[in-house]
């Protein structure tokens, strides 16, 4: 099998995209910030901040909070379906506590560059509650999936799925033990699939775990973890799925190896390295990078633009928030 390859590109750095915690979507060849913090515990803002990629010079514009937007918070999660940004709950407020709304979800349309707030149809059914550091993704039709972070008090493993069409929440099988904030999922060939995570004592990894939507049931694919057949295990980092020559591949990147000592105000061992799951194949590897490559990082996220992987800001290993914004090409 031929060797998958990186070429990393440091395409801006910016003082107002210096933040953690924050969510990054793309649509076309713009890329969109929301949210983060650039001091521990205080969120940065509610703008939007749009990272124009097109033509070889990157720009960036802003987009200021209205009184539609939603509140200004930390460790929400992003995905993208027909054009628009999907985002739900996370922390914020005096006393940074998960934001309830409800089951509602957050809807940004760039092409408006308006907020919309989707309340469930029903007000009185049940819906997943107020977390942050949860992750999502969508199937690309009309379905969200919600998964795991972290509620008032604890950790969560349940999988949620919200229809838009008819602004409806489904709860569906909860993954494996042990329940985990910072985890990754990602939605691929008609499966979801999830990795990582930090259960409140140690990083998880070494087992990818897959939800059927066919058999309503989780599988795992088993690994070491041991930065050889596998990657370390880690949370805060991401799942992409990305297609290389025509067929599908997960890939994971960076994240946190040893959490702080100090929680959410300080930062742990970050990771540099990119792994690519062969789902054909059924096997890791190690994606070699050339060039520049990005700092080690977790608390960053991003997004993909056909082969090409966009990452943005995060936390590194000094404790420092992290302004810039990277695209890492892949090959192989």
């Amino acid at each position: 099998m031929a060797k998958i390859n990186a070429i990393c590109h440091n395409v801006m750095e910016n003082e107002v995209l210096r933040r953690s915690s924050q969510v990054l979507s793309v649509i076309g060849d713009r890329a969109y910030v929301f949210g983060g913090e650039l001091r521990p515990r205080e969120p940065r803002d509610n703008d939007v901040h749009v990272v124009s990629l097109g033509s070889g010079n990157t720009t960036i514009t802003s987009e200021p909070a209205t009184s539609t937007s939603p509140s200004p918070r930390v460790g929400t999660a992003a995905c993208t379906l027909n054009g628009k940004i999907y985002i739900f709950s996370g922390r914020g407020g005096v006393a940074m506590a998960p934001i309830e709304e409800q089951g509602a979800v957050w809807e940004f349309d760039p092409a408006t560059a308006k907020w919309s707030l989707i309340l469930p149809a029903d007000t009185s059914a049940k819906t997943p509650v107020a977390r942050s550091y949860h992750c999502t993704a969508s199937d690309g039709e009309d379905t969200l999936y919600l998964h795991a972070g972290c509620p008032e008090k604890g950790r969560l493993s349940d999988l949620w799925a919200f229809s838009l069409s008819r602004r409806v929440w489904t709860e569906l099988s909860p993954a494996s033990d042990p329940p985990r904030g910072g985890a990754s999922i990602a939605f691929a060939d008609g499966r979801l699939y999830r990795m990582n995570g930090f259960d409140g004592n140690t990083e998880q990894g070494g087992s990818l775990d897959i939800y059927s939507l066919e058999t309503a049931s989780w599988t795992s694919h088993v690994y070491s973890p041991d930065g050889k057949a596998g990657p370390a295990a880690r949370s805060v980092s991401c799942l992409l799925p990305l297609r290389l020559n025509d067929r599908p591949f997960l890939v994971t990147l960076f994240g946190e190896h040893d959490p702080s000592s100090l929680g959410h105000q300080g930062a742990g061992k970050m990771l540099s390295d990119i792994w690519a799951f062969d789902m054909e194949r059924q096997g890791w590897e190690e994606v070699a990078v050339h060039g520049d490559r990005p700092l080690a990082r977790g608390w960053f996220d991003a997004d993909v633009i056909g082969n090409t992987i966009v990452v943005h800001g995060g936390l590194g290993e000094s404790n420092d928030r992290l302004g810039d914004v990277w695209t890492i090409e892949l090959s192989g």
